[in-house]
């Protein structure tokens, strides 16, 4: 799908006035951009239709997280990263001071997740494996856990939950139905979490969980 130029760049600047973070930075997120480009045209790594958007849509999109995580953050771990969604943005945004892990089961994408790393010129590590036989074994420990469009809240803190228990703060972009994502999954889990506006998608929040716990009782 040809990606009109002219509308490409607006949406860069309309990015721009979202997010502000270093000049090195945004040069990595061009690399990214550049390979997600080259790569779209024989993976399916995002929605066709959001090529033109790409800067708000996925960048900053994923971007917005930045700001919600430990100001010492240093393990991140993404589950179901995909296109590099928000994991490679964030990766880009913490070079060398976060250890980020990458969790993408489908082996074209978590292909395309190395090589754009390369690309970008920073350090990450992918594993090519579902989340659960990473979280608890592979990767014991972290400080923030995240995902968007992977999963319910209620899969997504069930996945999540070996991290979660341990201390690591999840961000989980949602759209509009986030409350009743939230109640589901407190039929099963306690959960300490919040609501925070999405800077991109009017009806979206980003849900952050700072707590969870079996609930007792509940199979």
């Amino acid at each position: 799908m040809a990606v009109d130029p002219a509308a490409r760049r607006a949406d860069r600047a309309a990015a721009e006035r979202l997010v502000h973070v270093s000049r090195e930075t945004w040069a990595r997120w061009e690399a990214l951009v550049a390979a997600l480009d080259k790569w779209q045209a024989t993976t399916n790594l995002v929605a066709p239709t959001t090529l033109a958007t790409v800067w708000t849509r996925h960048v900053a999109d994923g971007a917005q997280l930045l700001p919600l995580a430990p100001q010492d953050c240093q393990t991140w771990v993404d589950l179901g990263s995909g296109g590099g969604f928000p994991g490679l943005v964030v990766a880009a945004a913490l070079a060398g001071r976060t250890q980020v892990h990458l969790v993408e089961s489908n082996l074209k994408k978590a292909a395309f997740l190395r090589e754009a790393a390369r690309a970008m010129d920073v350090a990450v590590t992918v594993h090519a494996a579902r989340a659960d036989a990473v979280l608890g074994s592979v990767v014991t420990r972290a400080d923030v856990v995240s995902a968007r469009a992977l999963a319910p809240l209620a899969d997504l803190v069930a996945m999540a939950a070996p991290l979660l228990k341990t201390g690591a703060v999840g961000l989980f972009p949602k759209g509009a139905k986030a409350e009743a994502e939230l109640t589901a999954a407190a039929k099963s889990w306690n959960i300490n979490a919040s609501f925070h506006p999405s800077l991109t998608e009017p009806d979206a929040r980003i849900v952050r969980v700072d707590g969870l716990a079996e609930r007792r009782g509940v199979e």
